[in-house]
């Protein structure tokens, strides 16, 4: 196993990208969420690779337009196809006895793969998928920042009943330390009907919905990015699997674990 660094051509620019050898014929594409570099958060999609290259599969990893060591403008996830179908040609060029890819994605990196239509790609591992429309650009550079996307009243039913049973919680409430105005407020939400899904969880829907693929949905038990998701989904998606005590970026050691065994598996189904 090694790791060697090299470009490819994206629309005419160069992005970075980030090879970990290994024997195997399948190979693990790793999408990068938000505007993360390719090392990923806390530098967890670089120890994945690593992990996963000793287990004997290749990764690659890259840097879209305008992230990190990348040129070209960034045109944030709902437009990267170009980039991960250029990453998917640019995985098979450095690597000519890769027979089969498995692509991985957490958070918006999930939605992208999604809106991409997985194409070029074998089987597709989505974690967290982010639901979100994107929220209106601010007209000046000043304008305030907008807050963060609401909850489906689904998930704040769900985070309030959780939050009953912590005693912690409780006497914090009971010793005047939370704002019983917003408490309120939240409350009054969470009793409310979820909304249809966002047009954004429709596009992804469609997205996939020819994919010949398998496709499995990883969802970190304590994420309301991935909760929310579920809110969207139909809940009873037998692709649908869920680490219980996992946040978002599956940073606790048995989530990484937990993961890196879902991930591990779906490689192995095809070698």
């Amino acid at each position: 196993m090694s790791r060697r660094h090299f470009t490819f051509k994206c629309g005419g620019y160069d992005l970075a990208a980030s090879l970990d050898t290994a024997r195997a014929s399948t190979g693990l594409l790793i999408v990068s969420g938000g505007n993360e570099l390719r090392s990923g958060p806390w530098g967890s999609q670089a120890q994945m690779a690593e992990r996963i290259a000793a287990a004997g599969f290749p990764v690659m990893r890259f840097d879209r337009r305008g992230v990190g060591d990348s040129a070209g403008e960034n045109g944030t996830f709902t437009s990267s196809a170009p980039d991960i179908a250029a990453a998917v040609r640019a995985f098979r060029a450095h690597l000519p006895t890769l027979r089969r890819i498995v692509a991985y994605g957490n958070c918006d990196a999930a939605s992208a793969l999604m809106l991409a239509r997985g194409e070029g790609i074998d089987a597709l591992v989505l974690a967290n998928p982010w639901t979100f429309d994107p929220a209106p650009q601010p007209e000046a550079e000043s304008a305030p920042v907008e807050a963060a996307p609401a909850m489906p009243p689904s998930v704040l039913r769900k985070h309030y009943l959780k939050r009953l049973t912590d005693p912690r919680a409780i006497w914090r409430l009971l010793t005047g330390k939370v704002e019983v105005g917003k408490l309120t407020a939240s409350l009054v939400d969470a009793a409310k009907a979820d909304a249809p899904p966002s047009s954004l969880a429709q596009q992804m829907a469609d997205g996939i919905a020819g994919f010949a693929g398998p496709v499995h949905l990883l969802i970190a038990g304590n994420d309301r990015t991935g909760q929310a998701f579920v809110a969207t989904w139909d809940k009873h998606d037998p692709r649908i699997r869920t680490c219980p005590d996992a946040t978002h970026s599956f940073v606790e050691p048995q989530a990484r674990i937990w993961l890196q065994g879902q991930i591990l598996g779906v490689l192995r189904s095809f070698d």
